[in-house]
């Protein structure tokens, strides 16, 4: 069973006793970094994660973080994971996240990143051979923006799009309160970039291991800002867009989710795998999990890990063997 390279960090680095470096060679990884220009000016952060014990690569995957994340600590464990697997991952910084430029943690025009994201995608593309497959995975907000990549941008040819604990709906513990919500709309016209949307904190709901916590606390590009009215209002925009096209979504589907999730509705993940036209489509909820699978035991994250490696192997290959699967579509 692959192991999510999670527990070799510790509370204090995502590397644990490791060099970055030796940490790399321990998994198989060679890891780069390089910079991008948007459409808009901005300077936007991307790195890679080669597989270096593999006499061939399964495909392409392009890793897109979550809201007030970035690809570089907890997500970058999981780019780390899927190319000591045999695939070479991609990832960005959204703008206003990580390294790349922008006001932190602003997103007022999500279909402006996801512009972004498919800009990067035809630039690693470019130097790929056309038959090698390439998957959009998605955490929480990432996975609102792969779906919005398949389906603005469908030049990009996708043979398969990973959602975890995506942003699909909001759950509605923490949603903030009604009255609130009519007067969002106006706030992010007349007020839209000062952090003053009522949430609860993100991580103390997310991950349920105590020194997982701890480790994402010490982010040094972690982000503890409430949201922006602008940036709450397009998610909030998005997730409505998604929920109406989720019907036009057709490439192999692959949704995980916790049951316990307080943040991201698992609700709306079961409304878009239900909609979605894509006769490729698989769905786990797992009992008990909160938001972010990563903060799990580790019994729990080597499960998920595992079925989401045994899912793109599948595809990678070229070969589906819906005979293996429960007539539910789940794993």
């Amino acid at each position: 069973m692959p192991c999510h390279p999670i527990e070799d960090a510790n509370e204090d680095s995502i590397f644990g006793q490791l060099s970055a470096e030796k940490f790399y060679e321990k998994h198989g990884v060679q890891h780069a970094e390089s910079w991008m220009t948007n459409g808009r000016g901005m300077r936007l952060f991307t790195q890679s994660w080669e597989p270096t014990r593999c006499s061939k690569r399964k495909g392409q995957i392009l890793l897109l973080h979550g809201f007030a994340a970035n690809s570089s600590w907890a997500v970058q464990l999981t780019g780390v994971g899927l190319a000591a697997q045999g695939f070479s991952v991609q990832a960005l910084d959204h703008q206003g996240h990580g390294r790349s430029d922008g006001l932190r943690a602003h997103l007022p025009d999500l279909h402006a990143a996801v512009d972004d994201c498919a800009q990067f995608a035809r630039s690693f593309r470019q130097a790929t051979p056309k038959n090698e497959p390439l998957f959009f995975f998605g955490e929480s907000l990432g996975g609102t923006m792969a779906l919005l990549i398949h389906l603005e941008h469908p030049d990009i040819r996708c043979d398969g799009v990973v959602l975890v604990g995506a942003m699909c709906g909001i759950s509605p513990s923490y949603m903030p309160p009604l009255p609130l919500r009519v007067m969002l709309r106006m706030a992010a016209r007349l007020i839209p970039t000062l952090p003053i949307v009522p949430t609860q904190p993100i991580a103390e709901l997310s991950f349920k291991e105590p020194w997982k916590l701890r480790l994402i606390t010490k982010d040094p590009m972690g982000i503890g800002l409430r949201p922006r009215p602008a940036t709450a209002q397009a998610f909030l925009d998005a997730i409505s867009e998604i929920t109406a096209r989720a019907h036009e979504v057709t490439a192999p589907l692959l949704v995980v989710h916790g049951e316990k999730d307080v943040i991201c509705d698992p609700e709306g993940v079961k409304v878009v795998y239900q909609k979605a036209a894509s006769t490729d489509k698989t769905i786990k909820i797992y009992k008990g999990m909160w938001h972010q699978l990563v903060g799990e035991p580790k019994e729990n994250i080597d499960m998920v890990f595992s079925d989401i490696c045994q899912w793109l192997d599948a595809r990678a290959v070229g070969h589906i063997f819906p005979s293996n699967l429960p007539e539910n579509g789940q794993i």
